[in-house]
């Protein structure tokens, strides 16, 4: 069962990683252009979304996992640098999903908080939040440089990446875990889902009382412009925060277990760590899935998107029509 498991996380790792790495890219580049429609703090935040997606599933799969099970004994298994490699990807992740709580906080304020909207929901204010909160997620995810020892030494160079027993027996590093824990997944998951029940439950009233004061609830159907605009930006908020309530929440589930539990991590029975690395899977595909939902969701990202890919073959043609004349 388990060497299935094995086989089967080898393949999904691969998966990720080539389908992963274009989409977020192209998400990057549409996005920053800023033709999709959206107003300057909403792709501000969604670019770096994408970054940061981009950024989990290059040092989290292609130069943690997958470089390890395809070539095993390159550079990247020299201590040091699989030791910076772990770190940057564990930044990176964090980033991605804070920055997805950042937005969510920021359609929350868009649409429940007129008086505050006009103040924080800037492309000024974006930026400063998503840099502050960068950086402190930086500075957090700095000593897991510091946890691991190596494997083997060969001539001298140290090789693999081993946490050292410190990490799970030292009051210090125990502490840290427990933060980080909390830190994630458990606050960002709790924040979005508080953070999406207001907006709903905000627009739900909000759209009664305009309804009446249209003369809607007597058969007047006309159009309302303002509650079509929020429509559009409830469908965006409500796919990526679902999407990341869905893949998150078996990780999520499996910390809640194992803190009730008070299980140890290192003596994980067969069904536990499969259930761990299943989540650990799904994270990953989180990854993956905003391009997609922008895609589904936004017409303008749409046509962008398909303007991209259509762009080489068009200069192929050009070039090609060129030469005959």
């Amino acid at each position: 069962m388990l060497d299935t498991f094995y086989r089967v996380r080898k393949i999904w790792l691969m998966i990720i990683a080539v389908i992963g790495v274009p989409v977020n890219l192209v998400a990057t580049v549409i996005l920053s252009r800023g033709k999709c429609g959206l107003s300057t703090c909403t792709t501000r935040y969604l670019v770096a979304m994408a970054t940061a997606d981009l950024l989990t599933i290059i040092f989290q799969v292609v130069l943690w996992r997958v470089s390890y099970y395809y070539f095993p004994g390159t550079f990247l298994d020299i201590t040091p640098v699989c030791s910076v490699i772990y770190a940057v990807g564990l930044a990176a992740t964090d980033c991605s999903v804070w920055f997805t709580v950042t937005f969510t906080f920021d359609r929350f304020v868009a649409i429940c908080c007129q008086k505050l909207k006009a103040k924080y929901c800037t492309g000024k204010t974006a930026a400063v939040v998503l840099i502050t909160i960068g950086v402190l997620l930086c500075f957090k995810n700095m000593p897991i440089f510091f946890i691991f020892r190596p494997v083997n030494v060969i001539n001298n160079i140290p090789w693999d990446c081993i946490r050292k027993p410190a990490y799970f027996e030292d009051p210090g590093w125990v502490g840290y875990r427990m933060f980080s824990t909390v830190l994630m997944p458990l606050l960002p998951f709790v924040l979005i889902v508080l953070f999406n029940a207001l907006t709903v439950r905000h627009i739900l009233v909000t759209s009664r009382v305009r309804k009446g004061l249209r003369g809607q609830n007597k058969g007047d159907n006309r159009s309302d412009p303002e509650m079509e605009s929020r429509r559009r930006s409830v469908i965006l908020l409500l796919t990526i925060s679902g999407s990341f309530i869905i893949l998150w929440s078996v990780s999520v589930a499996e910390f809640l277990y194992y803190t009730i539990a008070g299980l140890d991590q290192n003596n994980y029975n067969v069904t536990e760590y499969i259930v761990e690395h299943t989540g650990y899977m799904l994270m990953l595909l989180s990854c993956c899935t905003n391009t997609f939902i922008y895609g589904v969701t936004q017409t303008k990202f749409r046509e962008q998107f398909i303007s991209a890919a259509k762009y080489p073959l068009t200069s192929i043609i050009q070039m090609i029509n060129k030469r005959n004349f």
